[in-house]
C-alpha cells in the first residue's frame, strides 16, 4: 500500500540562536527554525523517492521528547507524560484514518520515551494492513516483529542516554553553582555580557531601578518626589513606562513592563550572587552591580508589594489590632487619607472602627521599645529567651521520646510486665509534657536575636513580619476604641488598649 495521505512529523528539542531563520536578524522570530526546515526538505525527498504523497506536515519546534510533566489523565488521576501536542495530533490522525502513513527524520525525532513509542505501535498495528512508517535515516520501521523489537531497544537506549545526559548536566550545574561560576546557556542577563562582564549602560539602569524601588532616586522632579512615598517607593509599572518613554532597550528587545522591571533587578546575579534552582548558593565569580545588602533591601521591598499580600506584609499590625466594638481583627487597607487599619465589613467586621496606619504603628513601636527598654522586663525576657535552656529542653524531649519507643519495644518483647510498663510510661510522659510546655513558652527566634544586641537598632532593621512577631510575643494584641470627635484630627493613644494574657497562660 502506497500512502496517499501521509503525515510528515518534524521535531527539534532546543531552538538555538544559530538555528534561527533570517527573520531573526530583523528583530522578528521565524515561525520555524532552520532545523525544522532541513528535516522537512529531507522528508519530502524521501516521500518522493518512495512515491508517497504528503498530506500534512506537523512541526514540533523546541519540543523535548524526553522531559515529562505531571498531567491530569481523562480518568482524573495524575501521571508523568511527555507533553507533545504535535505528536498526539499525528497519532489521532493515523488512528482516525485521516493519515495513512508516517514519515520522520529519525526514530529519536519521533520518540525518546518508551510510552510514546508503544502508543505509536498500537496505532500502527490496529490497522489492517499495518500502517507504513518510514524515516530518512532508516532507523524507524514497524513493518514486522523484528522492526518493532529493534525500535523498542533503540528507544530504550535513547531514553537511557537522555537520562544520563540529564544527570551529568544537573551535576555539572550543581558544581558550577557551588564554585560561583555561570551555568551557561540561555539568553544573557540584563546588565551582563554572555561571559558575565558588566554592560555599564545597563548596569546604570539597574542601579536606577533599585533606587526608585527604595524611594531614594535623585532623578525625580520636585513634583514627583512629593507624590512618591519613600517608604513605598515608585511602582514597577511607573518605572517601566518611564524607561519606555526614554527608549531604554531591554536585553531581548521586548518592551519594558512592570514584571520585567522587577525581574531584572531581583536576579541574584545582579548582587554578585550565584543561584541554583531559585536558591542563592553563594558568592559568584563576577562583579556585583548592586551591593548584596542593598539588593536584599530591594528584594524585600518587592516582596512587600507582591500580589495581594502587599498590604498584609507592609502593614505589620495585621493580626495585632482588634475592633473594640465587635472583636474582629483590623486589616490594612488604603482609604482616602492613605494607609489605614479598618474593621472591614467584607471580612466580617462591623466597619465602625478605623485608624490611620502611621499613627497607630508609631504608637505601638514606642510602647514596644519602652517596654523592651525597662531593665526588669528586659532581664525577664532574656531569661525566657535563653537559647541554652531551650536547647537543653529540646534534647531532653528527644531523649524521652526515644525512651518511650524503647519501653514499648521492651513490653512487646515481654521484657517488662504491663504494670512496669504503665508506671514507667507515666513517669516519662510527665517529663515529655513538661519539656513541651517549656519549649512552647520560649520566646521566638526573632526576639532572641533582638535581645542579643542593641534593641533599638535591631528593631529598626526588622522586617514587618518580624516586628509583628515581636509584638505578639509580648502581648496578645491591642483593642482599638472609636475615635473621639473632640480630639479633632489628632490621634489619641488612649484609643489603644493592650489585651492581657488569659490567666491560664500567664
Amino acid at each position: 500500500m502506497t500512502p496517499e495521505r501521509a503525515v510528515l512529523l518534524l521535531r527539534i528539542s532546543y531552538r538555538k540562536p544559530e538555528d534561527e531563520d533570517e527573520e531573526q536578524e530583523n528583530g522578528g522570530r521565524a515561525e520555524f527554525s532552520k532545523g525544522i526546515g532541513r528535516q522537512e526538505e529531507d522528508g519530502r525527498r524521501l516521500a518522493e523517492r518512495l512515491g508517497w504523497t504528503i498530506a500534512k506536515v506537523i512541526p514540533e519546534d523546541d519540543t523535548s521528547a524526553f522531559k515529562r510533566r505531571k498531567i491530569k489523565l481523562p480518568d482524573g488521576t495524575t501521571a508523568l507524560r511527555t507533553v507533545r501536542p504535535g505528536f498526539r495530533r499525528a497519532l489521532e490522525g493515523l488512528a482516525a484514518g485521516e493519515f495513512d502513513g508516517l514519515i520522520a527524520d529519525d526514530l529519536d525525532r519521533v520518540a525518546r520515551d518508551p510510552r510514546d513509542l508503544e502508543d505509536l505501535i498500537d496505532v500502527v498495528e490496529s490497522r489492517r494492513p499495518h500502517l507504513p512508517v518510514e524515516s530518512v535515516t532508516g532507523s524507524l520501521r514497524l513493518a514486522n516483529d523484528a522492526d518493532v523489537t529493534m525500535a523498542r531497544v533503540m528507544v530504550a537506549v535513547a531514553n537511557k542516554s537522555s537520562r544520563d545526559t540529564a544527570r551529568r548536566v544537573t551535576r555539572k550545574h550543581e558544581e558550577l553553582a557551588a564554585e560561583g561560576k555561570p551555568g551557561g546557556g540561555g539568553f544573557r542577563g540584563y546588565g551582563f555580557t554572555e561571559q558575565y562582564g558588566i554592560v555599564e549602560d545597563e548596569a546604570k539602569i539597574l542601579r536606577e531601578i533599585g533606587d526608585r524601588i527604595l524611594g531614594e532616586w535623585d532623578g525625580w522632579t520636585p513634583k514627583q518626589r512629593k507624590e512618591i512615598d519613600p517608604e513605598v517607593g515608585e511602582s514597577l509599572n511607573s518605572i517601566a513606562a518611564d524607561l519606555q518613554r526614554r527608549k531604554v532597550p531591554t536585553a531581548t528587545g521586548a518592551p519594558w513592563s512592570g514584571r520585567s522591571v522587577g525581574s531584572v533587578v531581583s536576579k541574584a546575579a545582579v548582587a554578585g550572587l550565584r543561584s541554583h534552582k531559585g536558591e542563592v548558593v553563594g558568592t559568584a565569580v563576577w562583579q556585583a552591580i548592586i551591593p548584596a545588602a542593598r539588593w536584599e533591601r530591594v528584594c524585600e521591598r518587592l516582596a512587600m508589594r507582591a500580589g495581594d499580600t502587599d498590604l498584609t506584609l507592609q502593614r505589620w499590625l495585621n493580626g495585632v489590632l482588634r475592633c473594640s466594638l465587635c472583636g474582629h481583627p483590623l486589616s490594612g487597607s488604603h482609604g482616602n487619607g492613605g494607609p489605614r487599619y479598618w474593621c472591614e465589613r467584607k471580612g466580617g467586621g462591623c466597619g465602625k472602627i478605623a485608624v490611620k496606619a502611621s499613627f497607630v504603628e508609631d504608637e505601638v513601636q514606642d510602647q514596644v521599645l519602652h517596654l523592651l527598654g525597662m531593665p526588669r522586663i528586659l532581664e525577664q525576657l532574656r531569661t525566657v529567651a535563653d537559647a541554652e535552656t531551650t536547647d537543653e529542653a529540646r534534647a531532653e524531649l528527644a531523649a524521652d521520646e526515644a525512651q518511650l519507643k524503647e519501653l514499648a519495644g521492651a513490653y512487646a518483647r515481654r521484657e517488662v510486665t504491663f504494670a512496669e510498663f504503665r508506671e514507667a510510661r507515666s513517669i516519662i510522659e510527665k517529663r515529655v509534657k513538661d519539656s513541651r510546655a517549656l519549649l512552647h513558652s520560649r520566646a521566638p527566634m526573632v526576639l532572641r536575636r533582638l535581645l542579643a544586641g542593641d534593641v533599638v537598632a535591631g528593631w529598626r532593621g526588622l522586617t514587618p513580619a518580624d516586628k509583628r512577631e515581636v509584638v505578639l510575643s509580648l502581648l496578645p494584641g491591642y483593642e482599638v476604641r472609636p475615635h473621639d470627635r473632640s480630639d479633632g484630627n489628632k490621634f489619641n493613644p488612649a484609643r489603644l488598649v493592650p489585651i492581657e494574657w488569659p490567666e491560664s497562660t500567664a
